[in-house]
C-alpha cells in the first residue's frame, strides 16, 4: 500500500526578496592593440613589437606606471583561402593585445586617443570596476533581506498569522550579478580622435530566498 501524500505543509512562508546597490567607477582596465596580415611572419612581427613599444611609451607619457601595462593577447594564426575548393595560404594574422590599468574612469578615452596615434586599431573591451565594490555587495544583500521580509509580513498580515521575528533559513540566489560593466568593441579606424568614453554607474544585484516560520 502506497503511503499517503502529505496534504499539509510546514507553517513556513516562503518569499524572494531583491537588491540592487550602486556604485561610482573610479579604475578603468582597456584592453587595445595591434591587429594585423602579412605574407611575411618576420615582417609582421617586427611592425608590431614597434608599434606595441611606441604604445607603451605613449601610456608612459600620460603618467600610467609601468607595472599597470601588460600583455593581454599575443597570438599568431595562418590564413588560407580556399580556390576551386583548395586551401591556399594567404599569409599570418596576428594580434598583440594590452591590457592597461588606470586609476579613475574619465581617462579611457585619453588612453585611446594615444594609443591610436601610435598605430593601434583594436580595442577588445573597456572595464569599469570601483575599490566600493565589495560594500555595494553587501549593500545590495542587505537590500534583498529587507525586501524578504518585508514581503513576508505582507503576507502574514493578509493572511492574519504572527510571523517569527528571525528567519529560519536564508539562502543567498547563485544568479546574484556583481560583474564590472564592461564596454565590448572592435576595430578603431585610424585617425579618430576625441574619442568619449562615459563610465555610466556600476550596478549590483541581489536575490535572496528566505523562510519564515508563522503561527
Amino acid at each position: 500500500m502506497k503511503e499517503q501524500a502529505q496534504t499539509c505543509c510546514d507553517f513556513t512562508i516562503e518569499v524572494m526578496g531583491e537588491g540592487v546597490a550602486t556604485a561610482v567607477p573610479d579604475e578603468t582596465i582597456v584592453t587595445l592593440g595591434v591587429s594585423g596580415e602579412s605574407d611575411s611572419l618576420g615582417t609582421l612581427q617586427t611592425d608590431q613589437a614597434k608599434t606595441i613599444d611606441a604604445i607603451i611609451q605613449a601610456m608612459l607619457a600620460l603618467g600610467v606606471p609601468r607595472e599597470s601595462i601588460s600583455t593581454a593577447q599575443y597570438s599568431i594564426e595562418p590564413q588560407y583561402d580556399f580556390i576551386d575548393g583548395k586551401q591556399v595560404f594567404r599569409g599570418y594574422r596576428a594580434v598583440h593585445l594590452l591590457r592597461i590599468t588606470i586609476d579613475g574612469a574619465k581617462d579611457a578615452g585619453r588612453v585611446i586617443d594615444a594609443a591610436v596615434a601610435q598605430g593601434a586599431n583594436m580595442v577588445s573591451d573597456i572595464t569599469f570596476q570601483s575599490t566600493h565594490a565589495d560594500e555595494a555587495r553587501r549593500k545590495a544583500l542587505t537590500l534583498a533581506v529587507r525586501d524578504a521580509e518585508a514581503k513576508a509580513l505582507a503576507i502574514a498580515a493578509t493572511l492574519g498569522v504572527s510571523l517569527s521575528s528571525i528567519p529560519c533559513k536564508v539562502m543567498e540566489s547563485p544568479g546574484n550579478r556583481f560583474e564590472p560593466v564592461m564596454f565590448k568593441a572592435a576595430s578603431v579606424p585610424a585617425g579618430d580622435v576625441g574619442t568619449t568614453i562615459e563610465p555610466g554607474t556600476l550596478t549590483f544585484k541581489a536575490s535572496v530566498r528566505v523562510w519564515y516560520v508563522y503561527g
